[in-house]
This record gives structure tokens, C-alpha cells and sequence, in this order.
């Protein structure tokens, strides 16, 4: 847990720095990590390395370990030199065949056995990958399988080999927090975290941020976290605003076998398209009708490295949003491409009291978006912070114009953020970029934060001038709170 860094947060997301000891490399997330087939090579890892960058790959040690044709060219070259790559490179266990065939013929001592033996630079343990929605007795008797491994896995010696801990649960929020917390104590190494891929499949974003949320809140702020299977870029920065590190999928090449055009918005059909709407070199080399008329192993491999483009440019974008300080206004551009991820930037939102605790105090600005835009974390915080203001009057004026001389002070008050000392009107969050036609969400954020100011200073007499604000909000403000209109006069 000393191999990963942080350089910066944005909500719950970061840029960090992974060190792979055993591959002597040092990875910087948030990245992907292609999936690799053995046999089956779409793309070669070395063109994953030289002509996308790639740092870091997942291939799976529990089909090396049973195949007949390279169990021995892996043990006896190693596993860099059998996939032709430099970086790090990670192994699954077997955990997804046992997920899907019910059984696997390898223990976990064994099998971080072979992959240390093979060159694996991060090992994953035999976990049980419990799905979503089973009933709770088999959720915790399938956790506690996992843990008994994860702690035997801890005593394996793997050398400079890290080890992953993967954080299982299903849907139960309070299982996959006290699984994560659990996994932490085990003193390994990434934390994967497991059987989400059929929330993803059936587009329950909502879902998977209230399992993301539940796991960070066990694990803390300790190593790396692996959204295993996640590798469609829609989501790419929903799951990084949660605090999620690591990502991993072969859907750059299912979907490329299938003639299946990847989009940060969707996937599309490559016969339906009539032009593509990517700047990568696949896309302005050729137009969708000449791919669709080549031979399907030429087209495969050129659908492939259009999926990596995307796939590593969103990453790209990402990272360059944590470094800008505007992941959030990134999360809600995304949401709005499908009405699934709206749902669950809103669950996200649910969080924003979690994700407060590592946004950083100040950024170069805060665009409100969309009414989602009220319920983030810089809002929650500013309303939180009311109770350090001081109140120094009997007679308090909360207006969003100019103060008056009858009040003993006068506060200003700014949608969605609510009523603030003048004084910190050019401080962050406060200038805030806002539409003129500032939506119902926002006034009622603000009437929020009036009940608040209100609630902390009972004895103190507030009067609120307000101008065209919806009913839903003025019922928000506590009756003892006057009311008066903008154009009033005192």
C-alpha cells in the first residue's frame, strides 16, 4: 500500500502514481488496462505500448495456466516476453470462469504461485465474484469465502509481485464497506472491485455509484481502485469522480468483432453510420463504407484501434479534467448522453458529502451546468461552513443587490451556493459562473443554505429580498425569515 501515490484530487477523483516494482515502472492513473486474450491477440500488446501508450495490461494467468500450447512458452520465456510488452502487466486469477462455469481447478496459493513463476507484476487472488442482487445469506457467506482467501493470499510469499484484494458485497452497500475495509486490513496491495460488470451490462449506473461509493467508504484513501470490467469510456468519468483509479475491459475488441464503433456517448453499428464523428487516424483514413467492405479480419483489427483511440482519449480527458479542477462539469456533459448515466451522475450527487472530503477548497471556477449543478460538493460545502461565519447583528438583510442602513448587516445571497458574508463575494465557490435564467434547483440550494444560517442563529432577525424566486423554494425558507420582494423599498 506504499506503491501508490496521489498528486491531485477533483471530488473523489485523482491523479496518482501506481509504482509496479517487479516491472520497474511507475503507472499513472487514472488509466486502462486493455484486456489481452492469450491466444486471440486483436491488437499486439506491443502496438497497445508503442502507438497508444499503454503503461499497463491485464491478461488472465488461469487460461495460460490450463493451456496445452502455452503453459510451458510462458514459464519458460515469462510473461513480458510471450506478449512482446515492456509495462506492467497484471493477471486475473480465474475468478471470471468461475463466475461463469461455477468452478475452477486451482487454489489461490497456487495460482499466485504460477504467476509469480510466469512474471506477473500485479497477482490477483481466487475471489468469489458474488453478482448483484442475490440474497443476503449468500452475499455474506461467499464474502467470507473471499476474505479467508485474501488474508491466506497475504501470507503467500510473491515477492516484489503486488497483490490485488478484490472488494465483493453484490448490492448490499454495508457488505461491500465492511469488505473494503477488511480487504485494507489485509495489507495488499489494489482493490479491485468485483462483479460490477452486470450492472454495467444492464446500464444500472445508479447502482453501480451506490456500490463505488459504499467500497471507497471502506477503503479509505489507500491504494489503488480497480472498477474491474469497466471499459466503456462513457463512464470513465462518473467512476473517476467516485475514486476509482483503474480500469479494465476487452470491449475495445468484442466490440470491434461484433462491427461495433465505439463513442463516448454509445456504441454504434459500423452499417449504420455514414460518417464518423472522430478525429483518429482510422477515421479520417477511411470512411464507414470502405471499412464495411473490407474482409472481416482487416476491419476487426481497424475497429479495434478506433475503440483504443477513444477509449485512451477519454482517459486523456479525464485526467486533464482532474488537473483542471473540472472533473464534475465533465461528469455532467457525459451524463446527458444517455438517460442511464443521468441516473447515475444523480446517485453520484447522493455522495456529495463523501466526495466533499477530498474536493479541494478552491479551483479556478465552477460552472453551473445543469440543476444537478446544485446538489455538488463545493455547494454542500459552502453550507456546511456557514456555522464558522460570525452573525454580528440583531437585524440581518439577505439580498442578492445592494445592503441597506436599516439592518445591522447585510449578507448577500447567490443560487445555488445561498447567503454569504460580502466580504467572500470574490472568493471561490462564490464566483461561480451562473445563467442569468438560473433554474428552480438552484433557488431552492440557496433557500437551503438560508435555513441553515437561520437554524444556527435562532435569536438573530433575518429578512430575505428576493427577486422572481420559484414558490417551491420561499416554502424552503423557515417562516420566521421576512419576506420581501425586490423591488421593496425599506
Amino acid at each position: 500500500m506504499t506503491n501508490f501515490e496521489v498528486r491531485q484530487y477533483d471530488a473523489a477523483g485523482r491523479l496518482g502514481e501506481l509504482t509496479v516494482p517487479r516491472a520497474g515502472v511507475t503507472v499513472k492513473t487514472p488509466t486502462i488496462l486493455p484486456v489481452v486474450n492469450p491466444h486471440v491477440q486483436t491488437v499486439a500488446p506491443a502496438t497497445l505500448e508503442s502507438e497508444f501508450g499503454a503503461e499497463i495490461l491485464i491478461t488472465n494467468s488461469y487460461i495460460l495456466h490450463g493451456s496445452e500450447d502455452l503453459r510451458e512458452p510462458v514459464l519458460e520465456q515469462g510473461l513480458h516476453d510471450l506478449l512482446g510488452f515492456d509495462g506492467a502487466i497484471m493477471t486475473d486469477s480465474g475468478s471470471f470462469q468461475l463466475a461463469e462455469y461455477g468452478d475452477i481447478d486451482v487454489t489461490t496459493e497456487e495460482i499466485l504461485q504460477f504467476q509469480h513463476e510466469i512474471g506477473s507484476d500485479i497477482g490477483t487472488p481466487v475471489d468469489i465474484p458474488t453478482p448483484p442482487d442475490v440474497d443476503r445469506e449468500r452475499a455474506t457467506e461467499e464474502l467470507k469465502t473471499t476474505q479467508e482467501r485474501l488474508e491466506h493470499a497475504a501470507t503467500v510469499d510473491t515477492g516484489e509481485m503486488l497483490v490485488s484484494a478484490p472488494v465483493q458485497g453484490s448490492t448490499y452497500p454495508d457488505l461491500r464497506e465492511r469488505a473494503a475495509a477488511d480487504a485494507v486490513a489485509t495489507g495488499l496491495d489494489v482493490f479491485p472491485l468485483g462483479a460490477v460488470v452486470p450492472l454495467m451490462n444492464e446500464y444500472r449506473y445508479a447502482d453501480l455509484a451506490d456500490v463505488v461509493a459504499a467500497c471507497k467508504r471502506g477503503l479509505g484513501e489507500v491504494g489503488p481502485v480497480h472498477l474491474f470490467g469497466a471499459g466503456h469510456p462513457m463512464m470513465f468519468a462518473m467512476a473517476a469522480a467516485l475514486g476509482c483509479d483503474l480500469f479494465d475491459s476487452a470491449a475495445y475488441a468484442l466490440y470491434a468483432r461484433d462491427d461495433r464503433y465505439l463513442t463516448v456517448q454509445g456504441t454504434e453499428l459500423l452499417s449504420e453510420l455514414t460518417y464518423f464523428p472522430c478525429h483518429c487516424p482510422v477515421c479520417t483514413d477511411h470512411a464507414p463504407a470502405e471499412l464495411d467492405a473490407m474482409d472481416a479480419d482487416q476491419r476487426e483489427e481497424l475497429l479495434a484501434r478506433h475503440n483504443l483511440h477513444v477509449t485512451y482519449g477519454e482517459i486523456r480527458t479525464v485526467k486533464q479534467a482532474i488537473r483542471s479542477g473540472n472533473l464534475m462539469e465533465l461528469v455532467d456533459s457525459r451524463a446527458r448522453g444517455h438517460p442511464a448515466m443521468l441516473d447515475g451522475y444523480r446517485a453520484l450527487l447522493d455522495h456529495a458529502e463523501q466526495l466533499e472530503r477530498t474536493d479541494p477548497v478552491s479551483k479556478d471556477a465552477f460552472f453551473y451546468t445543469s440543476n444537478e449543478s446544485a446538489r455538488r460538493p463545493e455547494v454542500r460545502r459552502h453550507q456546511d461552513r456557514l456555522e464558522r461565519l460570525p452573525v454580528e447583528g440583531d437585524e440581518v438583510l439577505l439580498t442578492e443587490g445592494s445592503s441597506s442602513t436599516r439592518y445591522d448587516e447585510t449578507w448577500g445571497v447567490r443560487p445555488p451556493f445561498g447567503p454569504y458574508p460580502r466580504e467572500l463575494a470574490d472568493t471561490y465557490p462564490l464566483t461561480a459562473e451562473v445563467p442569468d435564467r438560473t433554474d428552480r434547483a438552484a433557488y431552492e440550494a440557496a433557500a437551503d443554505g438560508v435555513r441553515r444560517l437561520v437554524e444556527l442563529h435562532p435569536d438573530v432577525s433575518f429578512t430575505l429580498v428576493h427577486d422572481d424566486w420559484p414558490a417551491t423554494a420561499l416554502d424552503r425558507v423557515p417562516d420566521s425569515v421576512r419576506l420581501r420582494a425586490l423591488h421593496a423599498r425599506d
